[in-house]
């Protein structure tokens, strides 16, 4: 049994929606434990930062304006098979 740590994102649509309960609630249902967790708002820099390997995708800027629309939930799952 491996156990690995990844990155998830709890994106605007969902945080305006009032719906990361719900989300943790399925994450943890599938066994997967949030070991951290912290609501924050992406800058245009580090969004589009993170979402650099898109850079030349016709949806790049779309998606960079979208992820700084509002605050995002950004979290650290750990479980087996969690990457």
């Amino acid at each position: 049994m491996t156990i690995e740590n990844t990155l998830s994102i709890i994106k605007p649509d969902a945080t305006a929606r009032n719906i990361t309960g719900k989300i943790n609630s399925l994450i943890e249902k599938s066994g997967l434990k949030i070991i951290a967790q912290k609501r924050i708002m992406l800058t245009k820099e580090i969004a589009g930062r993170f979402y650099e390997v898109h850079k030349d995708r016709p949806f790049f800027q779309d998606l960079v304006s979208f992820m700084i629309s509002g605050p995002v939930v950004v979290q650290v799952l750990s479980g087996e098979n969690a990457v």
